[in-house]
């Protein structure tokens, strides 16, 4: 099993580090490169955005020659697998026979093991929560070597250190997690224009009960009386006989469409202010049906049929900025971040608000009632920090905290003020792995590893350095 030099980065490829990779294909093969004495870190898909799966000074390992399926219980959607599994993986296996993802986020590219160490979530996490929330089970390797399972009823510190953990606690090997029934692979879809923020936010709150999917694209450069303004997408599963005749008989086929890839990388200004507001107007403005039926693939995963769309950004990369804030002081929070991103100029291509459900209790899991703004910056180098900087600073005085699979830029003592519970995730982190062998470049950056503060400052300035230069 060969270890190879690459550049890797997120899917916003901000930052890119020099990183030692190397792609196990049995459990036999993760134990020898565990005990090789590199730092390690584990690698999915590559769909977190920021440096939560590169580490330019240990070894990355990619699980997704990792991926067999193991047990399904047809009676209770009961599904065993390997961590690499994706979610495509399991889509295609499973929706023919009726069962969907729990809950998911906006790509099918990212694996079990990667949905577990960030808790992934989707548009109903006001209605069922995040991922988190339907593990039954993991089967994890820790730094000693040592294979243990762990449950919300057998070991539930660890259990929920390792959901939202980032991979920080251990290699997941297996996860036995609940799918859910559906009607069809389609959803009823109500669209809806909001006028601004507030109007927005109120139709979240009178629509939560009866819509199982919500989302909203949020254009984050208007202005003035128009802040906020959105347009919602409200969703529920279509039965059968909802469907066209033509599909009624074949209620979970999906439709076949065509792939399209971005060639290559696009000029690093393509996407700018000038551009975003004119799609923004557009896409605000554009006619369309209040209602309308929409296969999963469409609805759930709208940028999957787009391959390396990243790419749009340029080869300097771009980062994703998620916020939450609480119910009580979200509306204050957005406004607040709203106005401080339009005078800054800089525009969003893709502007994702939700509303949030209750948490879990993973210790380092972001969202809880409230509501969560999810934003794209192109890389222009040090004024980015700059501006990121004004809004955590925004999100933090508004009680709220960023979603670590989106990070890349905050800093140590913001993480620490926004993430109480971290104390506690250090602790039982330190208890299975005392010596500090999980370690990513962002562990290094917001000190979630204490072990690593001694070098945390010269790694914090590698990370600005390589922003900065693109």
């Amino acid at each position: 099993m060969t270890v190879n030099q690459q550049s890797l980065g997120g899917w916003g490829n901000c930052p890119r580090e020099a990183c030692s990779v190397s792609q196990p294909d049995s459990r036999a093969a993760l134990r020898h490169k565990l005990h090789a004495g590199h730092t390690v870190i584990a690698r999915g898909l590559g769909r977190s955005y920021g440096d939560s799966a590169i580490s330019p000074n240990g070894l990355v390992l990619r699980q997704t020659r990792l991926n067999r399926m193991l047990s399904f219980d047809a009676g209770t959607g009961i599904l065993e697998c390997e961590a690499g599994v994706s979610f495509a993986e399991i889509i295609a296996a499973f929706l023919p026979r009726g069962w969907f993802l729990p809950t998911s986020p906006g790509t099918k590219f990212v694996t079990v093991g990667g949905a577990i160490a960030s808790d992934v979530h989707g548009k109903n996490h006001h209605r069922v929560g995040s991922f988190g929330n339907f593990v039954r089970e993991i089967e994890l390797l820790l730094a000693s070597g040592e294979t243990v399972r762990c449950s919300p009823e057998s070991r539930p510190d660890l259990f929920w250190a390792t959901i939202g953990g980032m991979g920080l606690t251990g290699i997941i090997l297996t996860a036995t997690f609940e799918l859910t029934r559906v009607p069809s692979a389609y959803c009823s879809v109500r669209y809806e224009k909001t006028r601004d923020l507030d109007h927005t936010l109120d139709r979240f709150v009178e629509t939560d009960n009866d819509c199982e999917y919500s989302v909203a694209w949020i254009d984050c450069l208007a202005s003035g009386r128009s802040l906020g303004r959105s347009v919602l997408m409200l969703g529920n599963g279509s039965q059968p006989d909802e469907l066209p005749l033509a599909n009624r008989t074949s209620p979970y086929a999906l439709p076949e469409r065509r792939t399209k890839t971005v060639p290559t990388w696009f000029p690093s200004r393509t996407l700018n202010p000038w551009t975003i507001r004119a799609f923004n107007e557009f896409y605000y403005r554009v006619p369309r049906r209040k209602s309308a039926l929409v296969d999963f693939e469409k609805y759930f995963y709208p940028l999957d049929s787009l391959k390396h769309w990243n790419r749009m950004y340029g080869p300097r990369g771009f980062i994703q900025y998620q916020a939450w804030f609480p119910r009580s002081t979200s509306r204050r929070g957005l406004v607040e971040l709203l106005e401080r991103i339009v005078d800054s100029g800089r525009g969003s291509f893709l502007a994702v608000l939700k509303s949030c459900g209750a948490a879990n209790p993973g210790l380092l899991s972001c969202l809880d009632h409230g509501h969560t703004l999810a934003l794209d910056f192109a890389n222009t180098g040090s004024d980015l920090r700059e501006l990121t900087c004004e809004l955590d600073r925004i999100v933090l005085e508004h009680g709220g905290r960023l979603y670590l699979a989106k990070d890349a830029l905050t800093d140590a003592g913001t993480f620490a003020a926004m993430y109480p519970r971290l104390p506690e995730f250090q602790r039982i982190q330190q208890a299975v792995d005392p010596t500090g062998r999980f370690v990513s470049s962002q562990a290094r950056r917001l000190q979630i590893i204490p072990v690593l503060c001694a070098d945390s400052i010269a790694d914090s300035a590698r990370s600005e350095r390589l922003v900065a230069a693109g």
